[in-house]
């Protein structure tokens, strides 16, 4: 049954296929014309139909205190123990909000005692080891909503620093445990609690000056310390050495030891400073950004280690003379050279604070798009992959592929080149080349002498037994044949008797079959001279009819030219 809309539409099909038969235009035009009034008319209906988007979900609230995180969380309560903002610092605690001065100042006095006791006996874990997650670290041996953050230590008695995450309200988030709070306030009572930070002293960034002193002291003393000692270890073995440069192993200690010796340091420094007496401000600060200089470090050793490898297999690859693999090396240290400054800026971004998950997901579209755009490029790198791991040819053979036949002299990261026989270069992509079949010559282990010998028509049945007998004896006799060689009368042609040879000349030279072949060819030829045989060539028999003046008549005559 039709509806309002193809009733309305009647008359314009109407008229369309009169302007059709009238200016003869193809059917393939009207059905176009056709379809698009279809569409005109029913969208509106369509769009009136379609369903309303739905409205937005409401946008989930945000911490004032950026406590949604353990990462955050510390951050935060490390930021109002630097301003001595105690009453600030007593809303990372899981305890009920205060409702009377009194109450406020007992919070305030909890955190400043908290304060003092992570200055003294007390460690957090560095910021990198902190979950960034709204869940916390689920791998854990504690809760879900609980997380580890670091312990403090009271009369030999380590307490660990729990937080927690509230399980009601939007949104969630990460406090000081009530349980790590009584524990401490227990300990506290049996023990004297050392004396907060005071407010005159001098400080800096939140810390005292002389902490900040103690910490970078320490952190020269040892960074100072294992330099000197990497310079000595680099220079006493240079002398153990009657020819350093030519000695891989030590260009390899040399390149990586400044970054390994950097490396040790960082940790030694970790360890170090987490059990000095010093603000705990300074600390987490100082070992924050010392995270900096472990992906440095990181980062520096896998660059020097990735070169010492690759500098190995290319020396390696090039006294084979396989060119072709040190190309596809060169793009691979490229490549992880790449990976790894990425990873050192995603690091020190993340050290700061900031947010990668956004850039990485952009970053991965962008990789998409730009393999997309490129297409051909990574088809011709996966070529050239294929080539190497089945290594179809190498540089030197002499291939065919399609109708190209050379010496390959290049096999690179895009294309192939092969030059000729006329001396000209061809350029095959590696995309297409992988794809092709590839005949190589030159892995031929033997060569195939498969002569025909032409007997003439007039030699007789024994000279015919005696000219196979002859081509036996000579292949038989060879010692650059291989065995199982046979010569046998193989066909009789309209033009002579044909001694078909099928052997294998056991060499893998090129030129040098060539030599034995022409050998072979000059034996036959000469025995078979010695013997009274002829070889037969192209020749044709012509018979016409002829007048005969003495008969009087038409007679054949054999004419051989």
């Amino acid at each position: 049954m039709l509806d309002f809309g193809a009733m309305r539409m009647f008359p314009y099909i109407l008229l369309c296929a009169t302007f059709a038969n009238e200016v003869h235009l193809p059917k393939r035009f009207l059905h176009h014309i056709l379809l698009c009034l279809m569409l005109a008319v029913n969208l509106p209906a369509a769009m009136a139909a379609a369903p309303k988007a739905p409205a937005p979900a409401p946008e989930t609230p945000t911490d004032n205190l950026g406590r949604e995180t353990p990462r955050s969380a510390v951050a935060g309560l490390i930021g109002a123990l630097a301003e001595l903002d105690y009453d600030r610092a007593a809303q990372y605690f899981d305890v009920p909000d205060p409702t009377s001065n009194r109450q406020q100042l007992a919070v305030a006095t909890q955190a400043r005692t908290f304060h003092a006791l992570l200055d003294d006996s007390g460690s957090l874990k560095p910021f990198a080891a902190l979950s960034n997650q709204e869940a916390g670290k689920l791998d854990d041996e504690l809760d879900p909503d609980k997380e580890d953050i670091g312990e403090v230590t009271l009369q030999d008695n380590k307490i660990p620093i729990v937080m927690t995450r509230s399980a009601e309200g939007e949104p969630k988030i990460w406090r000081i445990s009530k349980e790590t709070l009584s524990q401490i306030s227990a300990a506290a009572r049996r023990a004297p609690v050392p004396a907060a930070p005071a407010e005159h002293e001098v400080l800096v960034g939140g810390a005292p000056l002389k902490d900040w002193a103690t910490l970078l002291g320490l952190g020269v003393a040892i960074f100072g310390g294992l330099w000197l000692l990497s310079v000595v270890l680099v220079v006493g073995t240079r002398r153990l050495l009657s020819d350093p440069a030519a000695s891989s192993p030590f260009r390899f200690f040399e390149a990586a030891l400044p970054p390994f010796s950097l490396l040790v340091g960082v940790f030694v420094f970790y360890n170090w400073a987490d059990q000095l007496p010093v603000s705990i401000v300074a600390r987490q600060t100082l070992l924050r950004y010392t995270g900096i200089v472990t992906a440095i470090a990181v980062v520096w050793f896998s660059l020097r280690l990735v070169d010492g490898i690759a500098d190995l297999a290319i020396t390696r690859m090039q006294r084979h003379q396989r060119r072709q693999v040190v190309s596809v090396i060169i793009l691979v240290r490229r490549a992880v050279k790449f990976l790894l400054l990425a990873f050192s800026v995603i690091a020190i971004l993340d050290t700061f604070g900031i947010d990668v998950t956004t850039g990485i997901a952009a970053l991965g579209i962008g990789g998409i798009a730009l393999a997309l755009g490129a297409q051909k490029t990574v088809e011709n790198l996966v070529g050239s992959v294929t080539l190497i791991a089945d290594r179809p040819l190498q540089v030197g053979d002499f291939v065919k592929v399609g109708d190209v036949v050379g010496t390959v002299e290049d096999v690179g990261i895009r294309s192939t080149r092969i030059r000729t026989g006329e001396r000209t270069v061809v350029t095959v992509p590696n995309g297409d080349l992988s794809a092709r079949q590839i005949e190589n010559y030159a892995d031929r282990d033997r060569f195939l002498f498969n002569p025909i010998i032409a007997i003439a028509y007039s030699t007789p049945s024994a000279k015919l037994r005696e000219a196979i007998s002859i081509v036996q004896q000579i292949i038989a006799g060879n010692v650059n044949m291989a065995e199982g060689g046979r010569a046998r009368l193989g066909n009789i042609s309209d033009r002579s008797f044909n001694i078909e040879v099928f052997s294998y000349i056991n060499v893998k030279e090129f030129d040098t079959q060539v030599i034995i072949r022409e050998e072979l060819l000059l034996d036959i030829y000469q025995q078979l001279e010695e013997a009274g045989i002829e070889l037969a060539f192209p020749t044709q028999t012509v018979v016409y009819l002829s007048k005969n003046p003495e008969e009087g008549n038409d007679a054949p005559v054999m004419v051989r030219p």
